[in-house]
């Protein structure tokens, strides 16, 4: 159960883990602030680290709450999609057949059946973009495990609200947000070293840098970039 803190003007939810260090996370949309902490922390230090975070927490709101949204989509003849950083227009197909996706030229031809309504179309794209970047993702790792010199066991596509990418160093896995199918190929390279690289360092120290410094020189310009690009319309849950 997560205890609240203000921060200044800011409220901050604290959950209490057996974990070793602190953890401060602002989400979208609108810049929600979570502290984890090790349950021997008291929250007196807990608020004295949120602190001296302060500038750095306003400055993430800030952002977040300046990015552009994509509007709602209704998966219909004419919609704007995205697939590596480009923009294709949605047709739509009916027929009795298997449903599938193809691009064409300018489009992304999407083939469902009669009755398809529009969580099933939904469902079809994200099945194709899936695929796809499975496919992207394969020869990105096999080309960075063997430059960094390491080796995730368990790597999976999933849809993720509040990250481009997470990394369970202890077990080895890997998780890609779906989203990053839409976003230009180096930013989803970025999000696949960035991920393995805390397979060496699980925290984003000094260390942790250097090592993205050494392998990504320009990955602070690719983050800067994909930070800026259009996040998907969502419903989200607070």
């Amino acid at each position: 159960m997560a205890t609240q803190i203000q921060i200044g003007e800011i409220t901050a939810d604290v959950v209490q883990k057996p974990i070793k260090n602190v953890h401060l996370s602002v989400y979208p949309p609108l810049g929600k602030v979570r502290i984890a902490a090790p349950l021997r922390m008291g929250l007196d230090t807990i608020r004295v680290f949120a602190l001296s975070k302060l500038a750095w927490i306003r400055k993430q709101q800030e952002k977040l709450r300046a990015q552009e949204r994509e509007t709602p989509r209704e998966y219909s003849d004419r919609e704007s999609h995205y697939y590596r950083g480009r923009r294709y227009l949605l047709k739509v197909v009916e027929h009795d057949g298997v449903p599938g996706v193809e691009l064409k030229h300018s489009k992304l031809i999407l083939r469902v059946r009669p009755s398809a309504d529009e969580a099933k179309r939904q469902s079809v794209i994200d099945e194709w973009y899936r695929q796809r970047l499975k496919d992207e993702i394969a020869p990105l790792l096999a080309k960075w495990e063997k430059t960094m010199g390491v080796s995730a066991g368990r790597v999976r596509v999933q849809k993720m609200k509040t990250r481009w990418g997470s990394c369970n160093p202890l077990a080895k896995s890997i998780l890609i947000n779906l989203e990053l199918a839409k976003k230009p190929g180096e930013c989803l390279e970025y999000i696949v070293v960035h991920e393995l690289a805390h397979l060496l360092e699980p925290t984003h120290n000094s260390r942790f840098s250097a090592l993205m410094d050494r392998h990504l020189p320009k990955w602070r310009f690719i983050r800067e970039e994909l930070n800026r690009l259009p996040v998907r319309h969502e419903r989200w849950g607070y």
